[in-house]
């Protein structure tokens, strides 16, 4: 079956549902990483911070505290990932097996469809999973270059190189985290987009919970109120 005809197979609603999917990812991330200056986003928050903690470790002596809580970064960063990587292999696996695919149809919905639209349906949720586990992965690369930065840190407040890489370490630090914060945005949307085997209705329904959700851990939630002062 070529390409062509398996897109015949979806509906309006179908291309719909799926538009609505990729284009509310786009808009939050795009809302939270580049938020407005007068109300911005938690992680947009958590940068002014990550620039903070690396200023005060030029003069904590010793460092072990620091060092732990980048360790504890990047076990995130690992946990994430491992778990991305198998849901992967369990969603390969799942459409390498066609009857049990075709089974897992008949279970969710009333509807009978070939299976290469369950293949197709699953293989775009991979998609989403696939950039979290990729993001995860840089993330935690970076994490480890700036562990070499910080551990680059003169000792000496005073030493002229020791605010320039502190600097350093700082930059590196943002943009793992950024990186983290985009494979988690990733599967939140690939848990929402597994809702398109009930339908497109479904999808769209679950799209806006995750939206919703994610807006107001971002721009809503207690922590947010508690990084910017405002008692909840």
């Amino acid at each position: 079956m070529n390409l062509l005809h398996s897109i015949t197979l979806f509906t309006t609603m179908d291309a719909l549902a799926l538009a609505v999917w990729w284009l509310a990812w786009l808009a939050i991330s795009l809302a939270i990483e580049y938020p407005p200056q007068r109300f911005p986003s938690v992680s947009h928050l958590m940068i002014g911070f990550r620039r903070d903690w690396m200023r005060e470790m030029i003069t904590r002596q010793p460092r072990l505290f620091d060092s732990s809580v980048l360790a504890s970064l990047r076990q995130g960063t690992t946990f994430f990932a491992s778990a991305s990587m198998l849901a992967i292999g369990a969603g390969l696996a799942l459409i390498g097996n066609t009857e049990r695919l075709l089974g897992l149809a008949q279970d969710l919905t009333l509807e009978t469809a070939p299976a290469v639209v369950w293949e197709i349906k699953i293989l775009i949720v991979l998609l989403f999973v696939t950039n979290a586990f990729l993001k995860f992965v840089w993330s935690h690369r970076l994490f480890g270059y700036c562990a070499v930065v910080m551990a680059a840190v003169p000792n000496d407040p005073d030493h002229p190189k020791a605010l320039p890489r502190s600097v350093q370490a700082a930059e590196l630090n943002i943009n793992a985290a950024r990186s983290f914060n985009r494979g988690m945005r990733s599967l939140y949307f690939a848990i929402g987009g597994l809702s398109w085997l009930l339908g497109a209705a479904p999808l769209i329904v679950a799209t806006a919970v995750t939206f919703f959700v994610l807006w107001r851990r971002e721009f809503g939630s207690g922590s947010r109120q508690a990084l910017i002062g405002t008692p909840h």
